[in-house]
């Protein structure tokens, strides 16, 4: 093997042998890679905002929380991540092949086929739709409109230097849809929740990007990572404390009961680490740090959810 290919292999973002393809079919296991199983931090990523809006909702109505409705947006989380990163790997196969971090993923690798990846594609929007099927009208609305976010995303990296934002507009959609699917509609508080949202990516993404900055420069693409350079520190915390003060403002706005702002909080202090701890120029520390952005999905669902018991 060369030393190029030794490169490409080393930087992989593909975690190899895990324990999850150990237990599928070989020929499965280009599939699970291709929707990014051996990497669940993106369906965190893409539910959180789901799972918030639910539960903001609830609290706000005072109604019990409704198990089957989590789970129905951790499917479709599922789902639709897998086709998104679907999506992406069509659009972006040839830049693919000459990152070293991706130039491993089953379409630039040869693995797949361009049509066994359509064909996959379609499979995981046909069961995204069953999902959406089974909730309110509105919500279903909200989620056929996400497409048109979902498919542009890829090409955002071509002709801006925010695609990040586009990614924020994207994958915090289902802020408006989890209220949606508890209340048959839209109003203040999951706007706002959906503004905080993409605060957040624009955080998070940023840091992610800055794994790429030198092949994304070398191939001609965009990225935050790019623009900000040494500038990324104070613009994270522009980006992270308006996302507070909007997640704040939701709070306000749904009237719901103090433990959400002790959430908010825990969020708050986990957003000074990430600032001052972040290297932009180390790649394994800002996966860390990305990776990380779960836990802030976790402090502040679980605000929301102790705010609805005290409510």
């Amino acid at each position: 093997m060369s030393s190029s290919t030794n490169r490409y292999a080393d930087a992989s973002d593909i975690v190899a042998n895990n324990w999850l393809e150990r237990r599928m079919p070989p020929g499965w296991r280009p599939y699970s890679r291709l929707a990014r199983l051996d990497r669940p931090i993106g369906t965190w990523l893409l539910l959180f905002p789901c799972w918030w809006s639910i539960a903001l909702a609830q609290s706000a109505g005072n109604q019990p929380p409704d198990l089957w409705l989590y789970l129905l947006f951790a499917l479709g989380a599922m789902l639709m991540r897998a086709a998104g990163c679907t999506v992406n790997d069509i659009l972006d196969r040839h830049y693919d092949g000459r990152v070293a971090r991706t130039s491993t993923r089953p379409l630039p690798s040869g693995q797949i086929t361009l049509r066994q990846a359509i064909v996959f594609l379609l499979a995981l929007l046909a069961g995204g739709l069953a999902i959406l099927l089974a909730l309110t009208p509105a919500a279903l609305l909200l989620g056929v409109a996400s497409l048109l976010l979902v498919f542009p995303y890829p090409l955002m990296k071509r002709i801006t230097y925010w695609p990040q934002l586009w990614l924020g507009l994207t994958f915090n959609w289902g802020a408006l849809m989890g209220w949606a699917a508890v209340e048959n509609a839209l109003a203040w508080p999951p706007v706002l929740l959906y503004i905080a949202g993409i605060f957040w990516t624009l955080g998070y993404d940023t840091i992610y990007a800055h794994q790429d900055k030198e092949d994304d420069a070398l191939i001609g693409l965009k990225s935050s990572a790019l623009k900000l350079g040494e500038r990324t520190r104070p613009w994270l915390i522009v980006f992270y404390a308006l996302c507070i003060a909007f997640m704040g403002a939701a709070g306000i706005m749904a009237e719901i009961a103090w433990p959400y702002y002790l959430g908010l909080a825990a969020v708050a202090v986990h957003f000074t680490w990430q600032v001052t701890t972040v290297d932009i120029h180390g790649p394994r520390n800002c996966l860390a740090r990305f990776r990380s952005n779960r836990f802030v999905g976790w402090l502040l669902l679980a605000g929301l959810v102790l705010a609805g018991l005290a409510g």
